[in-house]
């Protein structure tokens, strides 16, 4: 199994939506650790570290989003995985 790292930048409505806690039950369901949270310029950010295939998962859903949303782009930069982490957590 392939472990990943990925840092994503998610434009569009993504803020007041559930978004961060739509995405830690979606990252959580597929065992992928890291976090989530909102940025001032209203995109939403987070890393997702586990196995690739998980990683991928979690990002198509992230494409998605909760109903209330309305996702433009998700940016992604992939990195080596570093087992930085052991929950996945919305932060601030």
């Amino acid at each position: 199994m392939k472990r990943t790292r990925a840092h994503a930048i998610i434009f569009g409505k993504v803020q007041g939506v559930f978004f961060r806690a739509e995405t830690q039950r979606a990252a959580n369901a597929r065992g992928v650790n890291g976090w989530v949270r909102n940025r001032a310029d209203g995109t939403v950010e987070a890393v997702f570290e586990g196995a690739e295939a998980d990683v991928v998962a979690v990002l198509e859903w992230c494409r998605k989003g909760p109903p209330a949303s309305h996702v433009d782009k998700v940016d992604v930069d992939w990195e080596s995985d570093r087992r930085e982490f052991s929950s996945f957590d919305i932060t601030y």
